[in-house]
């Protein structure tokens, strides 16, 4: 039997993830306006957020929650991670029991440190839950360049048995029992983003660049483990992978962030322009409370939690960063 899907929040990666699994499964989308519900439902596009990008002509919207989720075999959460909380209560006593929910966010719940499907399981216990991370620049993928992704759920069998419903000819969909660190390298990156950012803004060169995503790998994997995170998935697609890509492209919102903040913009400025969350903002205030929760050294998290809420400057944080003494680069601390 074919598995129905719905697909709640219709942004850029909302949007490219329903139009490739509508190509697989009977697929609705659920959008916040009304007036985004209609053009992705008539026209096919979803201008506000993917701009210039032709959309699955299977894919059917709606702005009516409940009407999304109600018939749904497998339920795929879209939204940013500061409304995941809200709209999951929102599906209580719609959706049936035991539907998959698989989360497409990469943050953390600022007061509760909690990842996605650690919501999933309190608001919606008994519903096993999943999350979709890896490289995914939503721009590049809807427009048909080739990628790869990790599907992470607990459940081996459930895993395997739900990754075709993603997976396409130029999609690659790989699987992953460690859901803990998949999500937490997702989570990690951005923060890293956001420093690599502030050093391209500033015009720091390759060289810094280079050095910001390594040592930033080597601070998501410490307090990755010390999470319960495997090591080995930090060396992967939903580390590694997702590390270069947000780093390093002009499509990604976190790296967008810190290249303002490098120029001598201020956070706040920086982020009323923009129409799509940077989780990386508020996740690095999450990460400093973990990090010190877990006793993990995160100088490279630490500077950027201070420009993004202390008023610290990008300049301040590499001189930060410089002063911070180098160790043996085996060492875990």
């Amino acid at each position: 039997m074919k598995l129905k899907a719905a697909v709640l929040g219709a942004g850029s990666w909302g949007s490219t993830v329903a139009s490739i699994v509508a190509n697989n499964v009977p697929t609705t989308i659920w959008a916040r306006q009304t007036a985004v519900a209609d053009e992705i439902d008539r026209q096919h596009t979803n201008e506000r957020y993917l701009p210039g990008a032709r959309l699955s002509p299977r894919l059917k919207a709606t702005d009516d929650l409940a009407a999304a989720a109600a018939g749904a075999d497998i339920v795929i959460m879209g939204v940013p991670s500061k409304a995941m909380r809200e709209t999951l209560t929102a599906l209580g006593g719609v959706i049936r029991p035991w539907v998959p929910i698989i989360s497409l966010a990469k943050g953390l719940e600022p007061g509760t440190g909690y990842r996605m499907t650690e919501i999933i399981k309190e608001v919606l216990p008994g519903h096993p839950p999943g999350v979709l991370t890896g490289p995914n620049l939503a721009k590049e993928i809807v427009d048909g360049f080739a990628a790869a992704s990790v599907l992470a759920m607990e459940d081996i069998v459930i895993v395997e048995r739900l990754k075709s419903v993603f997976a396409s000819g130029i999609f690659r969909v790989y699987t992953n029992t460690d859901v803990i660190g998949c999500e937490l390298g997702g989570a990690f990156k951005n923060v890293i983003a956001i420093a690599a950012g502030m050093g391209d803004g500033a015009g720091a060169g390759v060289n810094t660049r280079s050095t910001v995503i390594t040592r930033g790998l080597a601070e998501m994997m410490r307090l990755g483990t010390a999470m319960g995170g495997r090591a080995r998935t930090f060396s992967g697609l939903a580390g590694m992978g997702d590390l270069m890509a947000t780093c390093t492209s002009v499509l990604s919102r976190n790296h967008h962030v810190g290249v303002e903040l490098g120029k001598g913009r201020k956070i706040e400025a920086v982020i009323a322009e923009m129409n799509q969350v940077a989780e990386g903002v508020k996740t690095s205030k999450v990460v400093m409370e973990l990090a010190a929760k877990h006793n993990v050294e995160m100088p490279i998290c630490r500077e950027v939690y201070r420009v993004c809420h202390e008023g610290s400057t990008a300049r301040q944080a590499f001189r930060g960063l410089l002063r911070t003494a180098s160790k043996s680069e085996a060492d875990p601390g």
